[in-house]
């Protein structure tokens, strides 16, 4: 059954509905989940984020690893931050940071999105210009590729007061739509965001920000825990490709194919997520020299066997003895063969 939903045509039918009524049926549980995985969610949080920033970033062509990120983040000197990706990296973090402890607080406004935007932008000398206001030029989406190469996605709307009144039109809709599921507005102001482009540049990366923002506004707080934006990175071709093929029937396009890209995005994070929980459940079951190299690993992505022996003394024989179970459990992967073997979170 086609609706109408604020500018746009979208098909409500059964396999939407299906796949939202999974997603909300979880978060009614999730209280009581979050009650008793108090130590857990602390640690896959701390994951989340570094997994969040390092995909956001990369979707928009950094080459920074989680790896990177992470090292980044815990050696943070803000006056160091000369190159492009590490700027964007902790610009990033630093929005998603306030979001996280602060949503509540921020309302769905212009002034609070271009807050969010000139947070973003804060550590870029080259962005200072135009952080925090609208676009003064036009500008196309692309998408970069590994190799180096662009292709135009879509035209977006113009500069100036096109884009102000597209942007005024779209917050007031979200904030007066009583009726609209909450998901179904989350993903279609998303999806506007992205097609209006209001900012200069990182309106790819704010728009993940948006994202997080408005489900964690509408009460689906377990979105901290699992990383919506990793989701995305490994969804890039499609990513991309639904939004042209939506993008290509403005105005009043019927937009379906993107809410099933993104309410079936946010049901595979919720299935990793109750795994990554039910793995939780087999940590409680660990020896304290596991528990140990496990908490090891998770705040050192990449750390390597002898440097795990010897920053934790226990003998070398024994680490190499207790990984492979680990890597059994589904709790750590192995990356590299022979003296480049590293560890990580799985």
């Amino acid at each position: 059954m086609e609706n109408n939903v604020y500018n746009f045509k979208i098909d409500i039918d059964w396999r939407l509905i299906n796949i939202i009524s999974q997603i909300d049926r979880f978060d009614a549980s999730w209280t009581t989940i979050e009650k008793k995985e108090g130590q857990s969610l602390k640690q896959l949080k701390s994951i989340a984020t570094v997994r969040s920033v390092g995909a956001s970033t990369r979707i928009e062509g950094s080459k920074m690893s989680d790896e990177e990120v992470t090292v980044l983040l815990q050696e943070l000197d803000i006056s160091k931050l000369e190159d492009r990706d590490s700027q964007e990296v902790v610009g990033y973090f630093n929005a998603f940071d306030i979001i996280s402890e602060s949503y509540m607080d921020i309302d769905i406004s212009e002034n609070s999105l271009k807050n969010l935007h000139n947070i973003l932008m804060r550590h870029s000398k080259k962005d200072e210009w135009h952080k925090g206001k609208y676009k003064q030029h036009s500008n196309a989406v692309e998408a970069n590729y590994p190799d180096g190469t662009k292709q135009i996605v879509f035209q977006t709307t113009e500069a100036g007061f096109a884009t102000e009144n597209a942007m005024q039109n779209l917050i007031n809709w979200y904030n007066n739509d009583l009726t609209t599921h909450p998901l179904v507005k989350c993903s279609l102001f998303t999806y506007e965001f992205l097609s209006i482009h209001p900012f200069q540049d990182g309106n790819g990366r704010l728009s993940r920000l948006i994202s997080s923002l408005l489900l964690l506004k509408n009460g689906y707080n377990w979105i901290q825990y699992v990383s919506f934006e990793h989701e995305i990175e490994n969804r890039k071709p499609q990513y991309y490709r639904v939004l042209m093929n939506c993008q290509s029937q403005r105005p009043n396009e019927n937009v379906s194919e993107w809410g099933v890209f993104f309410f079936d995005a946010l049901k595979k994070i919720q299935e990793q997520l109750i795994l990554k929980l039910e793995q939780s459940g087999i940590e409680i079951q660990l020896s304290p020299r596991e528990k140990s190299i496990l908490t090891f690993i998770i705040n050192n992505a990449g750390c390597k066997s002898g440097e795990i022996a010897k920053k934790l003394g226990i003998p070398s024989p024994t680490i190499k003895r207790l990984l492979p179970e680990l890597i059994q459990k589904n709790l750590i992967e192995k990356h590299g063969i022979g003296p480049s073997t590293n560890y990580s979170i799985k």
